[in-house]
């Protein structure tokens, strides 16, 4: 049973811990506010983006001139799988669930006999593949230093992407990140940039193309905003990663801090308690010494 002592040690060293925790979650939430407002301020672009380029690509069809971006290589042997975390822990199982959807993606993969290669985007993700695909990671893009993510950062990585898909090294290139829906809520996504793959908005028919004349022809157009349309991809999953990260940092942080405060309260009984029992030794010894003389 520890001494006094040392639960007094304790109970401080719990204390100065819950400090931290609140002083994280308060910065989390500070944090929070910014990326969410820019993760909701991208999704209506994104989304008419993808709804235009639906409809672009459904009027080229699979047709022969059709871009490579499109269409595709032909065939499905390579997957290369973007992997996007965080840099920093702490922060619940935020980090981990993209991992977990990335391994069980790559094993059905592997087991339909296809060919995976790992891109890693953030530290924690390449810590946790390295452990069971190391010999499957062929690159990793760091953001440790970057203050805000931009545009920029996605266009970086789309480059990169399109480089290895234009030099024949992967088929289909999929994105894993968390989707933000709530400071409680962060959904693992899944999603194909390469080839591209638009759906259109509910409401919009295939007649909604008549509607349009593109000059020069679909096959020109699509040429030129596909590469963008990757990195538009990119950079919104980027943008949910970082509103869902600090929106998981803040409910961790929480309950690190509503955990360190029970913590306190039960050495606190204890402590008390342990206290009590050297008082009442001490009275009974001094009671019996008193008898005996």
């Amino acid at each position: 049973m520890p001494n006094l002592k040392d639960l007094k040690n304790r109970i401080a060293s719990v204390k100065s811990t819950r400090k931290i925790t609140k002083a994280m979650q308060m910065v989390a939430a500070a944090k929070l506010r910014r990326a969410q407002d820019a993760a909701e301020a991208a999704r209506p672009y994104a989304e008419r983006f993808n709804a235009v380029m639906a409809q672009l690509a459904g009027s080229v069809g699979g047709s022969d001139s059709a871009p490579k971006l499109l269409s595709g290589t032909g065939k499905d042997d390579v997957h290369l799988l973007v992997v996007m975390t965080a840099e920093r822990g702490l922060c619940g199982g935020f980090n981990s669930s993209i991992v977990k959807l990335a391994k069980s993606h790559a094993e059905k993969l592997r087991a339909a006999g296809k060919t995976v290669k790992i891109l890693t985007v953030g530290k924690k993700g390449r810590e946790q593949l390295r452990r069971d695909y190391s010999d499957l990671l062929i690159g990793h893009v760091d953001l440790s230093e970057v203050k805000t993510l931009g545009y920029a950062n996605a266009q970086d990585i789309a480059k990169d992407l399109l480089s290895r898909f234009d030099a024949g090294e992967f088929d289909v290139a999929t994105i894993f990140f968390n989707r933000f829906q709530s400071v409680i809520s962060q959904i693992p996504t899944a999603q194909q940039v390469i080839p591209a793959k638009f759906e259109a908005e509910e409401g919009e028919g295939d007649g909604a193309s008549t509607l349009y004349d593109y000059e020069p022809s679909e096959e020109e157009i699509l040429a030129d905003l596909l590469p963008r349309g990757v990195a538009t991809q990119i950079f919104a999953a980027l943008l949910e990663n970082g509103a869902s990260e600090q929106g998981a940092r803040m409910s961790a942080m929480d309950n690190a801090t509503r955990n360190a405060g029970d913590m306190i309260d039960r050495l606190t009984i204890e402590y008390n308690r342990s206290r009590q029992a050297v008082i009442t030794n001490e009275l009974i010894e001094i009671i019996s010494g008193a008898e005996a003389l």
